[in-house]
C-alpha cells in the first residue's frame, strides 16, 4: 500500500495544484512533493531495517518490499495487473526522485514567473511518472508510466524553455518516441516468442532466461536481436554516443528546475531499464556483447567529455559532462562483478545528486547575472560567496574528489571493470581509457570555475550582483550535504544495491 499511497498523494496533489491561483502554486507544490519526499525517506529507513538482503525484484519475487498486486485488465491471452514493489535497486532511485523534485521545485520559486500553477502541476505529474517508473513490476504500467513523463517534460521545455525551446522539446519528443517503439518492438517480439501469459517483469524475466528454440532472422538469433532493439531504445534515454544529440539542446533551453530533473532523475531512467531488461533478463546476450557494449560507454566518456571541454556556455558543459558520466554506468554494468554492477547502480544515485546540484547552481547564477556564457563574467566569488562555494564543491564531487558520492561510484565501477571476465584482455585497456575521462573533466570545470567565478570582478549583462535569496541557496546545501554524506558512507545505499545485484551475477554461472 505504500507506493500505493506515494502515487495517489502526489497525483491528488497534481490536481490540487492545477486549480490553485499563480500565488500560492509554489508553495503549495512544494508542500505537496515533501510527502512522497517524506515517504519515501520512511520507506528507505525501513527498507534498510527491516528489509536488508532482500534480493532482486526481478529474480526473487517472493521478497519483493512494499509489494502489490492487483489484477487489471486482459490483453489477449496477456493477464495484466497493478503490480508494484521495490528492491535494494529501485528503493534510492525512488528515494532520489521524491527528494530531487521537492528541491527542484523550490529552486523554481526564483525563475518562474508565469503559469505558475501550471508549471508546477507539470512537474508533480512528472514526479507521479517517475515513481511509477521506478515501482511499477508490470510491464503495461511500467510502459505507461515510462510514456508518461514525456508529456509533461515536453511541455515544461517548450511552453517554459528558452528561445529555441519549440525545437527542443520536439527534438526531445521524436527522439524519444521513436526510441520507445523500437524497445517496444524488440521486446514483444520475444514475448509472443514464449509461453508468456503474463506482463508481469519476474515472469518475462523466468520465460526469457529459460527460452529456447527461438526463431533467427538472417541467421542472427532473435534473442540477440530483441537485445539489440531494447538496447537502443533505452540508450537513446541514457543517453550513449552517437544517440546523444537530443540532449544539449533540451538542458539548454529547459528551465533549470527542468534540467535538474533531467539530468537528475530522467536520464537514469535509461540506465535502470538497460539494467532490468537487457542485463537482467537478457544476461547471456549482455555477456556475449560486453566488450562492443563497453567500447560504446567508454567512447561516451571520452567524447562527451571532450565535448564538454569545447563549451562556453556554463548549462552545455554540464549537459555533455552527463553523458560522459552515463559512460560510466554502461561500463560498471557490463563488468557482470559484484563491484562493477554495484558500482554503475551507486554511480546512477550519484550522479543523479551532483548532476541536480551543478545545473542548480548554473541556474541560480543566470537568475543573478542573466549570463550563462564563460567570458561574459567573472569575479563571482566575491558578490556570492555562498553560491560559489557550493558550485566549486560540486565540481570537486564531479572530478571525483574522496569522501564524496562520485568518487565512491567511480572507484567501484574501476574496481570491478578492471579484471572483468566478460571484458577479457580489453578490460584492463578499457577501463584505463575511461578513467582518462576524470582528467579531462578536471580540465573543463577548472577552466570554466578559473574564469567565471574566480578574478576581478566583471559582467556583461547590465545587473546588480548580489548574494542568492536563502530558498535558492538552501536547495544546493541539501543537495551537497546528501553527496558528501553517500561519499562518507556509500553502504548508505551500496549495500542494499549489492544485495540486489548478487542474483543477477548468478545468471549464467556468475562472474
Amino acid at each position: 500500500m505504500w507506493v500505493a499511497a506515494l502515487l495517489l498523494a502526489t497525483l491528488l496533489g497534481t490536481g490540487l495544484v492545477f486549480l490553485s491561483p499563480d500565488r500560492y502554486a509554489g508553495k503549495l507544490a512544494a508542500a505537496v512533493s515533501a510527502v512522497p519526499a517524506l515517504g519515501s525517506i520512511y520507506m528507505y529507513w525501513v527498507y534498510l531495517t527491516q528489509y536488508g538482503g532482500t534480493g532482486n525484484a526481478l529474480l526473487s519475487p517472493a521478497d519483493i518490499a512494499f509489494g502489490q498486486q492487483i489484477p487489471w485488465i486482459t490483453l489477449g491471452e496477456l493477464e495484466v495487473s497493478y503490480y508494484v514493489g521495490l528492491d535494494g535497486i529501485s528503493m534510492p532511485l525512488l528515494a532520489l526522485t521524491t527528494v530531487l523534485t521537492t528541491l527542484a521545485i523550490v529552486s523554481a520559486w526564483t525563475p518562474i514567473d508565469e503559469r505558475q500553477s501550471q508549471f508546477y502541476g507539470l512537474m508533480l505529474f512528472m514526479e507521479v511518472s517517475l515513481i511509477g517508473v521506478f515501482s511499477a513490476l508490470d510491464f503495461f504500467l511500467w510502459f505507461v508510466f515510462w510514456e508518461g513523463v514525456l508529456i509533461p517534460m515536453y511541455l515544461l521545455i517548450g511552453v517554459w524553455g528558452g528561445p529555441r525551446r519549440k525545437y527542443a522539446a520536439i527534438k526531445f519528443f521524436v527522439y524519444t518516441n521513436v526510441a520507445s517503439l523500437v524497445m517496444f518492438a524488440g521486446l514483444f517480439a520475444l514475448v509472443f516468442s514464449t509461453d508468456l501469459t503474463s506482463l508481469s517483469l519476474p515472469a518475462m524475466a523466468e520465460a526469457f532466461r529459460t527460452a529456447s528454440g527461438l526463431p533467427t532472422i538472417a541467421g542472427v538469433n532473435l534473442m540477440t536481436i530483441s537485445f539489440i532493439m531494447m538496447f537502443f531504445g533505452f540508450a537513446v534515454k541514457v543517453p550513449v554516443f552517437p544517440l546523444h544529440t537530443w540532449l544539449p539542446d533540451a538542458h539548454v533551453e529547459a528551465p533549470t528546475p527542468v534540467s535538474v530533473m533531467l539530468a537528475g532523475v530522467l536520464l537514469k531512467m535509461g540506465t535502470y531499464a538497460l539494467l532490468r531488461f537487457n542485463f537482467t533478463m537478457l544476461a547471456d546476450t549482455a555477456r556475449q556483447l560486453a566488450v562492443p557494449l563497453a567500447i560504446i560507454g567508454v567512447v561516451s566518456v571520452i567524447y562527451g567529455a571532450m565535448l564538454a571541454l569545447a563549451q562556453r556556455d556554463l548549462k552545455r558543459i554540464v549537459a555533455y559532462s552527463s553523458i560522459s558520466s552515463m559512460g560510466y554506468v554502461i561500463l560498471g554494468l557490463v563488468a557482470f562483478t559484484p563491484y562493477g554492477m554495484g558500482g554503475a547502480t551507486f554511480q546512477m544515485i550519484a550522479h543523479g545528486l551532483i548532476s541536480g546540484l551543478m545545473f542548480m547552481a548554473v541556474g541560480v547564477i543566470y537568475n543573478t547575472t542573466h549570463t550563462r556564457m564563460v567570458g561574459d563574467m567573472s569575479g563571482l566569488a566575491d558578490r556570492m560567496p555562498w553560491t560559489v562555494g557550493i558550485f566549486v564543491a560540486a565540481a570537486f564531487g564531479y572530478m571525483g574528489l574522496p569522501l564524496m558520492a562520485g568518487f565512491a561510484g567511480e572507484y567501484f565501477i574501476f574496481q570491478g571493470s578492471f579484471n572483468a571476465p566478460t571484458l577479457g584482455g580489453a578490460a584492463p585497456v578499457l577501463t584505463s581509457l575511461a578513467m582518462f575521462g576524470i582528467v579531462i573533466v578536471a580540465g573543463y570545470l577548472l577552466w570554466a570555475m578559473q574564469r567565471t567565478l574566480f578574478g576581478a570582478f566583471s559582467l556583461e549583462t547590465d545587473y546588480e550582483v548580489s548574494p542568492a535569496a536563502f530558498h535558492d541557496v538552501a536547495p544546493l546545501a541539501v543537495l551537497l550535504l546528501l553527496v558528501i554524506a553517500l561519499g562518507v558512507a556509500p553502504d548508505l545505499s551500496f549495500a542494499m544495491i549489492q544485495d540486489s545485484i548478487s542474483p543477477v551475477l548468478e545468471i549464467g554461472g556468475g562472474a
